[in-house]
C-alpha cells in the first residue's frame, strides 16, 4: 500500500489516499455527468474503500450535492467550496463504504498512473480510441 496527496486547483483542502498496487491506475468515466463537470470527454478515478481517504486539511469546507444516477440510487459528490474541485463521490449502487477518488487530483498519480479501465464505455465519443479493458456501465461487483 502507497499513500498519495492530492489537493482541489485553490489548495483550500488537501488529502492523503492509501491504495494497494492494483489501485495505483485510472479508471476512465466518460458518462454524461463526468463529462458535464469537467468539461471534457472523462474523468480519471479510482474505486476505493472510503477508509483509504483521510481529508488532512479543509474539511469543513467541502461541500456535497447528490444526484441520481443511471442506477436510479443517489450519487454524492464531494467538492471543495471555493474552486468546486471534485474530491470523491460516493455512489449509493456501490455500497456505504466505497468512494470514487478522482486520480487526477493525486500529485504524483496525474503523471505516474496508466490507464486500467474506461467505464461508462457506451458514451464514450465515437472518436475517442479505448486505451483499457471497457465496461459498458459499471464493473461487475
Amino acid at each position: 500500500m502507497t499513500s498519495y496527496k492530492g489537493q482541489c486547483h485553490c489548495g483550500n483542502t488537501a488529502w492523503e489516499a492509501k491504495l494497494e498496487a492494483d489501485q495505483q491506475g485510472h479508471i476512465l468515466c466518460h458518462c454524461d455527468t463526468c463529462k458535464s463537470l469537467s468539461g471534457s470527454t472523462f474523468t480519471l478515478n479510482q474505486i476505493i474503500p472510503k477508509a483509504a481517504l483521510t481529508i488532512t486539511k479543509g474539511e469543513a469546507g467541502l461541500g456535497k450535492y447528490t444526484y441520481y444516477g443511471e442506477s436510479g440510487k443517489g450519487v454524492h459528490c464531494f467538492f471543495c467550496k471555493n474552486c468546486t474541485s471534485h474530491v470523491y463521490h460516493h455512489q449509493e449502487v456501490m455500497g456505504p463504504d466505497t468512494i470514487v477518488l478522482r486520480t487526477g487530483l493525486l500529485t504524483e498519480g496525474i503523471k505516474s498512473f496508466e490507464p486500467k479501465a474506461e467505464i461508462f464505455g457506451k458514451a464514450r465519443l465515437g472518436w475517442e480510441k479505448e486505451v483499457a479493458t471497457t465496461f459498458e456501465t459499471l464493473p461487475p461487483s
